[in-house]
């Protein structure tokens, strides 16, 4: 049964950075695309950076500032953030493609292409 847990969230000021962490169990991480999605109170859930074969990807806002990296032996998805700013206050959620839309996955980010989803992690970026 596939399993997806995320840490790492926490208060941070402007200009900060933080590292998400993602624990994933019952699957295999190179057969599929990994992402994570932020969601703002009010907000429709938006993709923030995927990581799969094809390499990754990374919504604009956060582009040159988050790293999305893979430990593909211990099945941990990273989310490295830096120059946080106040926009990117969010509930993160570490997320798998459907088995065959992991390309398509990857590129679009949309939540629509993703099967499994982890309970999420706080990140607050405030003065």
């Amino acid at each position: 049964q596939v399993r997806l847990v995320e840490s790492g969230g926490g208060s941070v000021p402007p200009g900060g950075s933080l590292t998400l962490s993602c624990v994933a169990s019952g699957l295999t991480y190179s057969r599929g695309c990994m992402a994570w999605f932020r969601q703002a109170p009010g907000t429709e859930r938006e993709g923030v950076a995927a990581i799969g074969v094809g390499g990754s990807n990374y919504a604009d806002s956060v582009k040159c500032r988050f790293t999305i990296a893979q430990d593909n032996a211990r099945n941990i998805l990273y989310l490295k953030m830096n120059s946080l700013k106040p926009e990117d206050t969010a509930m993160y959620y570490c997320a798998t493609s459907f088995q065959y839309y992991s390309q398509r996955a990857c590129r679009g980010l949309q939540e629509r292409d993703f099967a499994y989803w982890g309970q999420g992690t706080q990140v607050a970026v405030s003065s």
